[in-house]
């Protein structure tokens, strides 16, 4: 089963026929909403984190590699 998610203006009364045509083929369910920006906050905070461990990791490499090379 996939997810999909759709943003549409609530006061546009074709998109909410549109939307209601759609759930009502049966095809369709309407699944519990979610805060998108509490999902994407997660999302690029974890992102965040990795970015920050691979430039810590990458800086140690250079690092020893410099004091290796030097001393």
């Amino acid at each position: 089963m996939c997810t999909i998610t759709l943003s549409y203006d609530r006061n546009n009364a074709l998109a909410r026929r549109k939307l209601a045509a759609l759930l009502k083929t049966g095809l369709f369910e309407q699944g519990e909403v979610k805060d998108a920006s509490s999902v994407s906050l997660e999302a690029s905070s974890a992102a965040h984190k990795q970015e920050v461990q691979e430039f810590l990791y990458g800086s140690k490499i250079l690092a020893s590699q410099a004091f290796a090379k030097h001393l």
